[in-house]
């Protein structure tokens, strides 16, 4: 099973990763389904995340004990070398030998490090398809990915809504897809710039 969740959280950052490549310079201050998130919030977003893991996963640090320092602009000049560096270095962390089995301090409360990574992994693959619809390109998510992310929302994604990150679940017709049904889920859908607020997998 570790091997199995590495590579789907491997396989998200490098889709994420590509959509990243795949920007052009005029799209950063694009709209994006996570309402008032452009395409640099949005990858900043998913990024920062990644910056957490290493502390959290390798260091043993809380939450708390690192406070602020992700917050803000973590792209800089160049937010392609950004994430490659927060992406390389947070499956690197979940990947070290135990890293999965550790008990990682989370803003909710204690986590396994695989229930840590699977959530993230979920969370990057939804934020896909925001980037994907942010810049126009194709929106169609891996089979696997997708049945891995209904897999991991599923049992909490009545609560979603209450959480105040993401809008409420969206109907779907009886026999819709599994990325219609995953996306539906988390409160995305056809999306015209409404699609309510952003999923935070923190």
């Amino acid at each position: 099973m570790s091997d199995a969740l590495l590579e789907r959280h491997a396989e998200a950052l490098r889709l994420f990763g590509e959509r990243v490549r795949a920007i052009k310079d005029e799209q950063w201050d694009a709209s994006t389904p996570c309402t008032e998130w452009t395409v640099r919030d949005l990858v900043n977003h998913v990024t920062g995340e990644q910056l957490w893991i290493p502390p959290l996963i390798t260091e043993g640090r809380t939450v708390e004990e690192l406070g602020d320092a992700f917050s803000g602009d973590v792209l800089g000049d160049d937010p392609v070398a950004a994430w490659d560096r927060a992406s390389g270095a947070a499956h690197a962390a979940f990947a070290a030998a135990g890293a999965l089995e550790r008990t990682v301090q989370l803003s909710y409360g204690p986590a396994r490090g695989s229930a840590y990574c699977s959530e993230l992994t979920a969370d990057c693959v939804v934020h896909t398809w925001d980037l994907c619809r942010g810049i126009g390109v194709d929106d169609r998510l891996p089979d696997a990915l997708v049945e891995f992310s209904i897999k991991e929302v599923m049992p909490y994604a009545d609560g979603l809504a209450a959480s105040g990150m993401f809008a409420e679940p969206v109907e779907v017709p009886a026999g819709a897809d599994a990325q219609t049904r995953l996306l539906a889920m988390v409160g995305r859908q056809g999306w015209g710039g409404d699609a309510g607020p952003p999923a935070d997998g923190t």
